[in-house]
């Protein structure tokens, strides 16, 4: 009996064993299942938070960590340093290079316009025969009068400035040609008879006074060039240059006279035509308002030639003077 009974705890205690064994495991199995779910949902999270971050560093590339703490933060900045200057884009290199071009663009646009502003000029220049240089951006200045120089006594004092009046050369021309003469001028002209006498020289000279007095005054001017040109040393060269003078300025050309005027006075102090020649620089230059040179030339001429003054020249002197305020 006694064995039997404790056959039979031992069958119980060993299901006890049994039960309690499987409850553990049941516990261990059952625990096991929500630790693998809890470990899985925090790599995910993990994974998702990352890639989250990776996709802020590319949409908001120096993110201030608003909505995620940036993995590398920008370095402080250290002692002694000022803010870092921010580094350039494309865009704001190509802006850059952009405004180089248009800065050459138009250095480049504005010197071609100068360049076609002178040649422009030039081309005017040429066409109207004008000499001298071309100023940039501007058109030449006229020339002033060519100044008068004197060697002789007070009419030195004409050539004290730039704008003295210089002795014109025979040869040379200071006016464009002339329109061509109408048939009725030719016509007139031809009626003109040149002398023909044993003094060539005198020949020519006369032929040339005898246009003026007919008023032919470019004809004149061109047959008097050409008697002084073949016979410079005649004895009608101061009475030649001097009635070129008269010519031009008939003409209207007072300039020109006085040109001429103080060529001949220069030439011979003595000549026949020399004492005309300074009163009629004194008109010249009357006419052209040169007040001061006027009076010099009047006082040079009372002076060498008094009796020219008080003589034969008395009516053209008191004429010239009159209206003239002389020191």
């Amino acid at each position: 009996m006694k064995g039997s009974i404790g056959a039979e705890r031992r069958v119980r205690f060993a299901g006890v064993r049994l039960l309690a064994t499987c409850a553990a495991a049941s516990l261990l199995v059952c625990g096991a299942i929500p630790t693998q779910a809890q470990d899985s949902t925090e790599g995910r999270l993990k994974k998702v938070e990352a890639e989250v971050r990776a996709l802020q560093r590319k949409v908001f590339p120096g993110g201030d960590g608003t909505f995620f703490e940036p993995q590398i933060a920008p370095p402080a900045p250290t002692a002694g340093t000022g803010p870092q200057a921010p580094t350039t884009t494309p865009l704001t290199d190509l802006l850059g290079r952009m405004d180089a071009v248009e800065a050459q663009m138009n250095r480049l646009t504005a010197q071609i316009e100068q360049n076609t502003n002178r040649i422009n000029q030039l081309e005017a220049r040429l066409g109207s025969g004008a000499a001298g240089p071309v100023v940039d951006g501007a058109a030449p200045a006229a020339s002033a009068p060519p100044p008068v120089s004197a060697s002789q006594s007070n009419l030195s004092a004409m050539s004290g400035g730039s704008s003295a009046v210089q002795p014109a050369s025979v040869t040379t021309t200071t006016k464009a040609p002339a329109a061509v003469p109408s048939a009725s001028r030719l016509q007139a002209v031809q009626a003109i008879v040149k002398p023909q006498t044993g003094d060539p020289g005198d020949d020519e000279y006369s032929y040339g006074y005898r246009l003026w007095e007919a008023k032919f005054y470019p004809e004149a001017e061109q047959q008097l060039k050409l008697f002084l040109e073949k016979y410079p040393k005649h004895g009608r060269a101061s009475w030649g240059r001097n009635l070129l003078g008269r010519a031009y300025l008939d003409e209207g050309n007072p300039l020109e006279a006085a040109k001429w005027f103080v060529q001949n006075y220069q030439a011979d102090k003595n000549a026949d035509r020399a004492p005309d020649s300074l009163l009629y620089l004194a008109v010249s230059m009357k006419q052209l308002k040169d007040t001061k040179r006027a009076c010099i030339a009047l006082a040079e001429f009372s002076q060498t030639y008094a009796a020219e003054a008080a003589g034969r020249l008395k009516s053209l002197y008191d004429s010239t003077r009159n209206g003239l305020t002389c020191n």
